[in-house]
């Protein structure tokens, strides 16, 4: 804590560029968060993480950390809500707290937060699926599971199910399934080809961040290891675009994702020195969807506020068993973070559907 406190105290701040991008962070709510990250008590943060068990195991080349909440009720489901970038773990918990009738699995991806990365090989979202469903089967026993992902495990997500039926009893969505490039060059449908080419536009003004990661990973990543500040700035950029609680000023993700949250993804990036083996997925393709198999198991679809125009009929074809398709009026790219309480009654709701509860 001494040396974060001694570089937080020698950040060098600059001041907003000229007529600066009016999204993303200012100077203005970077200097406050910084402030508050010097005040902080991480000792009681660090006490509320404690509260839920955690353990080590290894799997595939990796040792994979994860939080494993039991349910009091033996007969509970059991539900893997995974994470994306740039978040972790913990950002998923307070959701997971809601579900006491659940037995629930929240881990870290190999090279984010306490997991390690993969040894050889590239993180591949094949490779990833099969982590998470081996955590699930043969670490923790469960003979059938439900699953949740969002950004970078959401294709894990529909890998699992795709790919492992027999055991995932449904598939809990809120980044819908997207079609590979070359699935996409042969939509002909007036709504899915307008979605894809507003995704793209957005893309080519918003995208620099994936690109960086994806192309220098190892220089952005010394920098933003050297500096909490810097680090600070480039993750909370994200949590304020991404979200929907951000409305004209930066501070508004807090409506949505309070302050202590948010610190929290920061020092645990900062204690685990994990900023650079995070972009894995990105330089390594991980977040780049491929043709996958269909989903066949039952699938409860909510679209996150960002994607609102997602055309129903792109889940229709890749999800068989679709039992709720909705938009969301609440709750963007972090859903589960943003509106736990909504989307825990959700997860509910699913598993009184297939007859889990």
């Amino acid at each position: 804590m001494q040396d974060l406190h001694s570089r937080l105290d020698r950040f060098r701040a600059l001041p907003d560029s000229p007529r600066k991008p009016a999204s993303g962070m200012s100077a203005a709510y970077l200097a406050e968060l910084l402030q508050s990250w010097r005040a902080w008590d991480w000792r009681r943060r660090e006490a509320w993480l404690n509260a839920h068990p955690q353990y080590l195991a290894d799997i595939d080349d990796a040792t994979l950390h994860f939080a494993h909440i039991r349910s009091d009720r033996a007969d509970a489901p059991a539900l893997l809500v995974m994470h994306g970038w740039p978040h972790t773990f913990a950002l998923q918990l307070d959701f997971a707290d809601l579900l006491p009738d659940f037995h629930v699995v929240v881990p870290s991806f190999p090279g984010f937060a306490f997991s390690t990365p993969y040894r050889d090989g590239p993180m591949t979202e094949t490779r990833l699926a099969h982590t998470m469903h081996v955590l699930m089967t043969e670490v923790l026993g469960y003979e059938r599971y439900l699953t949740y992902g969002e950004d970078v495990s959401a294709n894990v997500n529909d890998l699992i199910a795709g790919t492992y039926p027999d055991a995932v009893a449904g598939v809990l969505v809120t980044h819908a399934h997207f079609p590979s490039r070359s699935e996409r060059a042969m939509l002909t449908a007036a709504d899915e080809v307008a979605f894809f080419r507003r995704l793209d536009q957005w893309g080519g003004q918003n995208g620099a961040y994936g690109h960086v990661q994806a192309t220098r990973p190892d220089t952005l990543a010394a920098a933003l290891n050297d500096s909490p500040g810097g680090l600070l700035a480039w993750l909370i950029e994200k949590l304020v675009e991404w979200s929907d609680g951000s409305g004209d000023q930066p501070r508004d993700v807090e409506r949505s994702i309070s302050r202590d949250r948010l610190l929290t993804e920061a020092m645990i990036y900062w204690v685990t020195e994990s900023i650079g083996s995070s972009f894995r997925p990105y330089y390594e393709g991980a977040d780049r969807p491929a043709p996958m198999p269909a989903v066949r198991v039952p699938a409860s679809i909510h679209i996150q506020k960002h994607e609102g125009d997602y055309p129903e009929s792109l889940a229709r074809r890749f999800y068989s068993d679709i039992r709720v398709f909705e938009r969301l009026e609440r709750g963007g790219h972090f859903a589960v973070a943003e509106v736990p309480h909504e989307m825990a009654a959700r997860a509910r709701a699913f598993a009184q559907d297939l007859g889990l509860l």
